[in-house]
Protein backbone atom coordinates (compact mmCIF):
# COMPACT_ATOMS: atom_id res chain seq x y z
CA UNK A 1 0.00 0.00 0.00
CA UNK A 2 1.54 3.32 -0.42
CA UNK A 3 1.38 6.67 1.29
CA UNK A 4 -1.69 8.55 0.81
CA UNK A 5 -2.06 11.06 -2.10
CA UNK A 6 -1.67 14.78 -1.74
CA UNK A 7 -4.35 16.55 -2.77
CA UNK A 8 -3.19 19.86 -2.36
CA UNK A 9 0.14 18.96 -4.40
CA UNK A 10 -2.09 17.46 -6.98
CA UNK A 11 -4.26 20.31 -7.32
CA UNK A 12 -1.27 22.50 -7.38
CA UNK A 13 0.32 20.83 -10.02
CA UNK A 14 -2.48 20.49 -12.10
CA UNK A 15 -2.62 24.50 -12.39
CA UNK A 16 -5.53 25.39 -10.05
CA UNK A 17 -5.66 28.02 -7.80
CA UNK A 18 -6.65 27.22 -3.81
CA UNK A 19 -7.69 29.26 -1.09
CA UNK A 20 -6.80 29.15 2.16
CA UNK A 21 -7.03 30.28 5.57
CA UNK A 22 -4.20 30.51 9.22
CA UNK A 23 -5.32 28.52 11.84
CA UNK A 24 -4.08 30.71 15.13
CA UNK A 25 -6.61 29.75 18.02
CA UNK A 26 -4.23 26.93 18.49
CA UNK A 27 -7.40 24.76 19.28
CA UNK A 28 -8.88 21.50 17.68
CA UNK A 29 -12.47 22.69 17.97
CA UNK A 30 -11.73 25.69 16.64
CA UNK A 31 -9.89 23.99 13.85
CA UNK A 32 -12.43 21.52 13.17
CA UNK A 33 -15.16 24.23 12.68
CA UNK A 34 -12.62 25.84 9.93
CA UNK A 35 -12.82 22.80 8.42
CA UNK A 36 -16.37 22.91 7.80
CA UNK A 37 -15.99 26.49 6.12
CA UNK A 38 -15.10 25.42 2.64
CA UNK A 39 -11.89 26.30 2.55
CA UNK A 40 -8.94 24.28 -0.22
CA UNK A 41 -6.11 24.29 2.70
CA UNK A 42 -5.65 25.30 5.89
CA UNK A 43 -2.02 26.33 8.06
CA UNK A 44 -1.70 24.76 11.30
CA UNK A 45 0.49 28.09 12.22
CA UNK A 46 3.52 26.87 14.62
CA UNK A 47 5.50 29.96 13.97
CA UNK A 48 3.41 32.76 15.52
CA UNK A 49 0.98 30.51 16.90
CA UNK A 50 1.11 28.88 20.77
CA UNK A 51 1.27 25.53 19.12
CA UNK A 52 3.51 22.18 19.95
CA UNK A 53 3.88 19.27 18.58
CA UNK A 54 1.28 17.82 20.14
CA UNK A 55 -1.43 20.68 19.48
CA UNK A 56 -0.43 20.47 15.51
CA UNK A 57 -0.66 16.55 16.06
CA UNK A 58 -4.06 17.05 17.51
CA UNK A 59 -5.31 19.44 14.93
CA UNK A 60 -4.05 17.15 12.33
CA UNK A 61 -6.27 14.37 13.48
CA UNK A 62 -9.53 16.68 13.30
CA UNK A 63 -8.97 18.51 9.85
CA UNK A 64 -8.46 14.36 8.70
CA UNK A 65 -12.39 14.07 8.41
CA UNK A 66 -12.91 17.54 6.21
CA UNK A 67 -11.99 18.28 3.05
CA UNK A 68 -9.70 21.18 3.49
CA UNK A 69 -6.05 19.92 3.24
CA UNK A 70 -3.88 20.93 6.56
CA UNK A 71 -0.77 22.58 6.04
CA UNK A 72 2.12 23.06 8.73
CA UNK A 73 3.92 25.86 8.97
CA UNK A 74 6.70 25.11 11.74
CA UNK A 75 7.92 27.92 13.41
CA UNK A 76 12.10 27.33 11.75
CA UNK A 77 13.63 24.72 9.33
CA UNK A 78 15.17 22.43 11.25
CA UNK A 79 15.66 18.48 10.12
CA UNK A 80 14.69 17.68 13.89
CA UNK A 81 11.14 19.45 13.39
CA UNK A 82 10.43 18.86 10.14
CA UNK A 83 11.05 15.15 11.09
CA UNK A 84 8.67 15.42 13.49
CA UNK A 85 5.64 16.96 12.00
CA UNK A 86 6.08 14.83 9.09
CA UNK A 87 5.89 11.45 10.73
CA UNK A 88 2.71 12.78 13.26
CA UNK A 89 0.88 12.79 9.39
CA UNK A 90 1.73 16.22 7.89
CA UNK A 91 2.12 15.79 4.01
CA UNK A 92 2.51 19.82 3.66
CA UNK A 93 4.70 21.84 5.41
CA UNK A 94 5.30 25.50 4.93
CA UNK A 95 9.33 26.74 6.13
CA UNK A 96 9.47 30.33 7.02
CA UNK A 97 12.64 32.74 6.73
CA UNK A 98 14.02 31.05 3.72
CA UNK A 99 16.76 33.53 2.65
CA UNK A 100 19.34 31.88 0.17
CA UNK A 101 19.53 28.64 -1.41
CA UNK A 102 21.56 26.55 0.57
CA UNK A 103 19.35 26.50 3.47
CA UNK A 104 16.38 25.84 0.61
CA UNK A 105 18.68 22.84 -0.29
CA UNK A 106 18.81 21.39 2.93
CA UNK A 107 15.32 21.81 3.84
CA UNK A 108 14.28 19.45 0.19
CA UNK A 109 16.99 16.94 1.77
CA UNK A 110 14.91 17.33 5.40
CA UNK A 111 12.05 15.81 3.74
CA UNK A 112 13.18 12.91 1.56
CA UNK A 113 14.32 9.41 2.64
CA UNK A 114 17.84 8.23 2.22
CA UNK A 115 19.71 8.07 0.34
CA UNK A 116 18.86 11.31 -1.16
CA UNK A 117 17.99 12.80 2.02
CA UNK A 118 18.28 13.03 5.84
CA UNK A 119 14.57 11.86 6.85
CA UNK A 120 14.88 9.54 9.39
CA UNK A 121 13.68 5.80 8.94
CA UNK A 122 11.12 4.94 11.48
CA UNK A 123 7.91 4.97 9.66
CA UNK A 124 6.44 2.13 11.18
CA UNK A 125 5.95 3.63 14.48
CA UNK A 126 4.24 7.19 12.49
CA UNK A 127 1.10 8.12 12.48
CA UNK A 128 2.18 8.95 8.80
CA UNK A 129 2.06 5.13 7.91
CA UNK A 130 -0.90 4.90 9.78
CA UNK A 131 1.25 2.81 12.25
CA UNK A 132 3.16 0.48 10.38
CA UNK A 133 0.02 -0.34 7.88
CA UNK A 134 0.83 1.38 4.92
CA UNK A 135 3.48 -1.03 3.97
CA UNK A 136 5.61 0.93 0.92
CA UNK A 137 5.25 4.54 2.64
CA UNK A 138 9.09 4.52 2.74
CA UNK A 139 9.51 4.03 -0.58
CA UNK A 140 6.60 5.94 -2.04
CA UNK A 141 6.36 8.85 0.69
CA UNK A 142 8.59 11.02 -0.98
CA UNK A 143 6.46 11.78 -3.79
CA UNK A 144 3.30 13.21 -1.50
CA UNK A 145 5.27 15.79 0.18
CA UNK A 146 4.71 19.09 -0.61
CA UNK A 147 7.16 21.47 0.08
CA UNK A 148 7.11 25.11 0.58
CA UNK A 149 9.47 27.75 1.24
CA UNK A 150 8.89 31.40 2.71
CA UNK A 151 10.49 34.21 1.15
CA UNK A 152 10.16 37.10 3.60
CA UNK A 153 13.11 39.00 3.23
CA UNK A 154 14.93 41.02 0.78
CA UNK A 155 18.12 38.83 1.10
CA UNK A 156 15.48 36.46 0.25
CA UNK A 157 14.10 37.81 -2.51
CA UNK A 158 17.73 38.34 -4.18
CA UNK A 159 18.17 34.47 -3.64
CA UNK A 160 15.10 33.56 -5.51
CA UNK A 161 15.74 33.12 -8.61
CA UNK A 162 18.61 30.15 -7.44
CA UNK A 163 16.01 29.30 -4.89
CA UNK A 164 13.64 28.31 -7.64
CA UNK A 165 16.18 26.13 -9.35
CA UNK A 166 16.26 23.59 -6.70
CA UNK A 167 14.15 20.58 -7.52
CA UNK A 168 12.18 19.31 -4.70
CA UNK A 169 10.22 22.68 -3.65
CA UNK A 170 7.25 23.08 -4.30
CA UNK A 171 6.11 26.29 -3.93
CA UNK A 172 6.85 29.85 -2.80
CA UNK A 173 5.26 31.95 -0.91
CA UNK A 174 6.13 35.24 -0.09
CA UNK A 175 5.77 36.50 3.53
CA UNK A 176 4.48 40.46 3.51
CA UNK A 177 4.55 41.70 6.97
CA UNK A 178 8.28 40.39 7.54
CA UNK A 179 9.33 41.95 4.01
CA UNK A 180 7.17 44.90 4.23
CA UNK A 181 9.21 45.10 7.67
CA UNK A 182 12.79 44.73 6.18
CA UNK A 183 12.06 46.37 3.51
CA UNK A 184 11.34 49.65 6.23
CA UNK A 185 7.86 50.02 5.99
CA UNK A 186 6.53 48.18 9.17
CA UNK A 187 3.27 47.58 9.41
CA UNK A 188 2.59 48.82 5.63
CA UNK A 189 2.42 45.91 3.48
CA UNK A 190 0.31 47.86 0.51
CA UNK A 191 3.56 50.03 0.36
CA UNK A 192 3.93 50.23 -3.36
CA UNK A 193 7.62 49.82 -3.28
CA UNK A 194 6.87 46.22 -1.55
CA UNK A 195 3.53 45.68 -3.31
CA UNK A 196 5.90 45.79 -6.43
CA UNK A 197 8.31 43.46 -4.95
CA UNK A 198 5.70 41.04 -4.43
CA UNK A 199 4.09 41.07 -7.23
CA UNK A 200 7.52 41.05 -9.09
CA UNK A 201 8.03 37.86 -7.06
CA UNK A 202 4.93 36.12 -7.97
CA UNK A 203 5.42 36.34 -11.01
CA UNK A 204 8.94 35.07 -11.30
CA UNK A 205 8.00 31.70 -9.21
CA UNK A 206 5.38 30.94 -11.41
CA UNK A 207 7.24 31.33 -14.45
CA UNK A 208 9.33 29.25 -12.97
CA UNK A 209 6.95 26.11 -12.80
CA UNK A 210 6.74 25.87 -9.31
CA UNK A 211 3.62 27.42 -7.39
CA UNK A 212 3.52 30.97 -6.13
CA UNK A 213 1.61 31.83 -2.49
CA UNK A 214 0.43 34.62 -0.80
CA UNK A 215 -0.97 35.65 2.25
CA UNK A 216 -3.35 38.47 1.84
CA UNK A 217 -6.35 40.22 3.33
CA UNK A 218 -7.07 42.72 1.44
CA UNK A 219 -9.11 42.74 -1.46
CA UNK A 220 -7.46 44.46 -3.99
CA UNK A 221 -3.56 42.86 -3.10
CA UNK A 222 -5.53 39.23 -3.73
CA UNK A 223 -6.45 40.01 -7.11
CA UNK A 224 -3.43 41.62 -8.27
CA UNK A 225 -1.67 38.71 -6.81
CA UNK A 226 -3.71 36.39 -8.76
CA UNK A 227 -3.02 38.48 -12.05
CA UNK A 228 0.32 38.01 -11.02
CA UNK A 229 0.24 34.33 -11.09
CA UNK A 230 -0.35 33.63 -7.05
CA UNK A 231 -2.14 29.55 -7.15
CA UNK A 232 -2.20 29.22 -3.52
CA UNK A 233 -3.77 32.20 -1.28
CA UNK A 234 -4.57 32.61 2.04
CA UNK A 235 -7.72 35.06 2.75
CA UNK A 236 -7.80 35.58 6.22
CA UNK A 237 -6.85 34.00 9.74
CA UNK A 238 -9.53 32.11 12.35
CA UNK A 239 -8.13 34.42 15.55
CA UNK A 240 -9.03 37.83 12.69
CA UNK A 241 -12.39 36.08 12.13
CA UNK A 242 -13.46 36.35 15.61
CA UNK A 243 -11.33 39.55 16.36
CA UNK A 244 -13.60 41.48 13.98
CA UNK A 245 -16.86 39.70 14.81
CA UNK A 246 -16.89 40.37 18.05
CA UNK A 247 -15.60 43.86 18.12
CA UNK A 248 -18.31 44.65 15.46
CA UNK A 249 -20.82 42.92 17.60
CA UNK A 250 -20.08 44.71 20.85
CA UNK A 251 -19.79 48.12 18.80
CA UNK A 252 -23.20 47.58 17.67
CA UNK A 253 -24.73 47.61 21.10
CA UNK A 254 -22.40 49.80 23.13
CA UNK A 255 -23.36 52.53 24.09
CA UNK A 256 -22.63 55.60 22.29
CA UNK A 257 -19.53 58.06 24.22
CA UNK A 258 -19.54 61.27 24.39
Amino acid sequence: MPAPLNTFKKALADGKTLFGCWLVLADTFSAELMGTAGFDWLVIDGEHAPNDLRSILAQLQVLEASGSHPVVRVPIGETWLLKQVLDAGAQTVLVPMVDNAAQARQLVRDVTYPPDGDRGVGYALTRAARFSQITDYGSTADAQICLLVQIESRAGLLALDDILEIDGIDGVFIGPADLAADMGHMGNALHPDVQSAIMDALTRIDASGKAAGILSTNDDMTNDAINAGARFIAVGADVLLLSHAAQALANKWREPTE
